[in-house]
């Protein structure tokens, strides 16, 4: 059904097309954008945001083993 080259490109190419610009919010000069809410950006260090990323592609990829890969020793 697939092979593991096609899963890799196929998350390869889906990381490629979800990238972003460059350009975040906080880049953005205060006197542009307004703050309407009533919430405060909070900076987050860049070694929890890699962790945080890096944990969320392990899951999927763990996820998509598991149901696409994985073959039970029973069949």
């Amino acid at each position: 059904m697939f092979s593991k080259k096609m899963l890799w490109q196929s998350l390869i190419t889906l990381v490629l097309l979800t990238g972003t610009s460059g350009v975040t919010l906080a880049e953005i000069p205060a006197h542009l954008s307004e703050q309407t809410s009533q919430f405060q950006r909070i900076e987050q260090p860049l070694g929890l945001k890699v962790g945080v990323a890096i944990g969320g592609l392990a899951l999927i990829g763990l996820e998509l083993w598991w149901f696409l890969l994985y073959k039970s020793s029973e069949s």
